[in-house]
């Protein structure tokens, strides 16, 4: 098949033939990256997922960040596996196709504003008629209801509401970002989770199709720990706090002699008396003031300085040697150099060799998580705009001449012959 992408250790299959979801169908209505992240990982475990997108320039992420002969190599990583109908969804003959789409699917996945879809006719209570096991998973900025569920809202946003910028950057400066867009693919995998328990609630016979209503602010606040039982009895807010985890200790960066850093968590109890004997100080592993990590949250600032005065002694390769010796949980800053050439990722089929469908090699991230007995896999990198219109119309009984009337009138589009650009785009 062209594109087909080689996995180690592993033949390269027919998506949605192989893996725990062989027989889901999954609709993606979705742009950008938290839907169709989500439709993504159920399509690298076997999910059909039909991607539907606008005819002309389609999903705006083929564009995105860095471009190979015009497009984006982000879309040829978050569209594998997936098929591509381009439908223009504001004509009624357009939302008729999708309703036909949505009459033998199990998930429909979409990310528009809410409110959006229903001035469609193609809302939950239209769908649910058409198709009563439908599980409809439903990602927005802020929710389906509330007073701010019509607000336009990305994962940006969602990282600022949801507490994780307050809490991200050193404290004397201003809040920052992960650098990834994490509010986005916080929401994705909530998303599946969603869709999944969803699934089971039907195949278990105990029910039929429902709304997963999943928000980014949300999705970014259920991973914020214990932030509200701190401030509510205690008025604690926590703050920003660089390379450190407030309230755990050990648990920091620091530099070595030739200027790299060092991740090191040193914060269990006996983990924290081996970490001291590691860098010569006895005296603090023996310390009873030190004994518990709440002893050690108080004094952090010493130990800090301990490990530091040590780290700072030695090159990075003597200090992850030494603490690897001693069973003290510590890890080197990866690049994206660092990564693709590590041992550890290599054995684990986390870099996988990928052809894009000009033939050009590419390497791409492996499949997460490892199922022993149904794993995920690539087939194919993101489609053409399109790719699958024609197949899975005459799927949905429109005749040949039905569909050449489609495309005339620009209810749909299909994909045109291949005409990459000379040059790319940096």
């Amino acid at each position: 098949m062209e594109g087909s992408a080689s996995i180690p250790h592993e033949e390269p299959r027919e998506a949605g033939q192989q893996g725990p979801l062989a027989g889901i169908r999954v609709i993606e209505l979705g742009n950008l990256i938290a839907a169709p992240f989500a439709a993504r990982l159920m399509a690298e475990f076997g999910a059909e997922v039909i991607k539907v997108e606008a005819p002309g320039e389609g999903d705006p992420i083929r564009k995105w960040r860095k471009l190979h002969k015009g497009t984006s190599l982000w879309w040829y990583l978050q569209s594998r596996n997936k098929k591509s109908i381009a439908i223009n969804l504001r004509a009624p003959e357009g939302q008729e196709i999708v309703r036909r789409l949505v009459r033998d699917a199990d998930v429909l996945i979409e990310n528009f504003r809410p409110g959006t879809l229903e001035r469609w006719g193609l809302g939950w209570d239209a769908l649910k008629q058409v198709n009563p096991n439908l599980v409809m998973v439903r990602i927005s900025g802020f929710g389906q209801d509330g007073p701010y569920r019509e607000r336009p809202g990305f994962g940006a946003v969602g990282e600022a509401m949801g507490g994780m910028r307050f809490t991200t950057g050193d404290p004397d400066r201003p809040p920052a970002r992960t650098g990834i867009s994490i509010g986005d693919s916080l929401a994705a995998l909530h998303a599946v989770m969603g869709a999944l328990m969803a699934l089971l609630h039907i195949k278990s016979g105990r029910g039929t199709g429902q709304v997963v209503d999943v928000s980014l602010f949300e999705s970014v606040f259920n991973m914020m720990e214990s932030l509200v039982p701190e401030y509510d009895l205690l008025g604690y807010v926590r703050e920003r706090s660089g390379g450190s985890l407030p309230g755990i200790a050990p648990s920091n960066s620091y530099a070595t002699a030739e200027g790299s850093y060092v991740i090191v968590a040193g914060n269990g109890d006996a983990i924290f008396r081996r970490l001291m004997a590691a860098i010569g100080r006895d005296d603090l592993a023996s310390d009873p003031r030190l004994a518990s990590n709440d002893g050690r949250v108080a004094h952090v600032e010493e130990i800090d300085g301990a490990i530091s005065d040590w780290t700072r002694r030695h090159s990075i390769e003597e200090v992850t040697a030494a603490l690897d010796r001693a069973e003290v949980p510590n890890g080197r800053i990866y690049s994206v150099a660092d990564i693709v050439r590590d041992e550890q990722y290599l054995s684990r089929d986390m870099i996988l060799p990928s052809q894009l469908p000009d033939g050009t090699e590419v390497k791409m991230p492996g499949i997460v998580p490892k199922l022993s007995q149904t794993p995920g896999g690539v087939s194919w990198p993101g489609p053409r705009l399109g790719e699958h219109t024609a197949a899975l119309m005459a799927g949905l009984g429109y005749a040949p001449g039905e569909i050449d009337a489609l495309v005339a009138s620009g209810v749909v589009a299909r994909a045109q012959q291949r005409a990459d650009k000379a040059e790319d785009v940096e």
